[in-house]
């Protein structure tokens, strides 16, 4: 079976104001204040926890302060838990575009570098969980993406063909696992890592999710049947 196989941050959904929420409760902790801007630091919360950890020690003058990052990464952890949804959005026509794939016999798929039982708890509080045949995260096996393991896992997973699939995500480590997997990489502009994404010379870069089907058609073969109208 064909598949298609979804980052989740910056890809599907825009989760940087929760995430940035949650890394700013960790500093508010510390006795610091916020240290961490919403939009300008959109980029960064994307990356992950860690990354904004970082970024946060570095503008207290502590750059690389690993025990300090490794003591407040689960304090990050459990706020952004209890704030999973607050100012999280899926992009536009993303959830179309997944349902266009599943109608034409393509199998969908989320591989994420967000530990899985935040990945789950988040899609189920949007309401599409269930659209997709397998989510793995970072801590569902002993490699994390860029290793090309986690995409074919994922693969497997879903029922597919890891050597008959594509990897549609934002960032250069999605583009590095899809590569390493020897699978096409296919790259969003519209978000904060918009401009990166397009330095990669990915096998296609979309600006907007209604022109994904045809893309995914082009670059794996039709699947079972003809995509429905795209409406956004």
């Amino acid at each position: 079976m064909r598949t298609v196989v979804f980052d989740l941050d910056g890809t599907l959904a825009d989760t940087s104001g929760d995430l940035i929420a949650a890394a700013n409760a960790c500093f508010r902790a510390m006795g610091v204040g916020d240290l961490l801007d919403p939009v300008a630091d959109a980029g960064v919360a994307l990356r992950g926890g860690r990354a904004m950890l970082s970024l946060g020690m570095e503008r207290l003058g502590r750059a690389g302060d690993l025990a300090e990052i490794d003591r407040q990464y689960p304090v990050l952890l459990t706020a952004y838990a209890e704030a999973i949804d607050v100012h999280t959005v899926l992009y536009p026509g993303a959830m179309a575009a997944v349902d266009a794939l599943s109608a034409a016999g393509y199998r969908v798929a989320i591989c994420t570098n967000k530990p899985e039982a935040l990945a789950r708890l988040l899609l189920d509080r949007l309401g599409v969980l269930g659209a997709f045949q397998a989510l793995t995260g970072a801590d569902t096996l002993a490699m994390r993406k860029p290793d090309p393991e986690h995409l074919r896992e994922t693969v497997r997973r879903a029922g597919g063909d890891p050597a008959r699939a594509l990897m549609v995500g934002d960032s250069v480590t999605d583009h590095s696992t899809a590569r390493a997997a020897g699978v096409p990489s296919v790259l969003v502009s519209f978000g904060p890592n918009g401009r990166a994404a397009a330095a990669l010379k990915p096998d296609a870069l979309i600006g907007h999710f209604e022109e994904l089907p045809e893309v995914v058609a082009r670059l794996l073969g039709q699947a079972g049947g003809p995509f429905r109208i795209f409406e956004r």
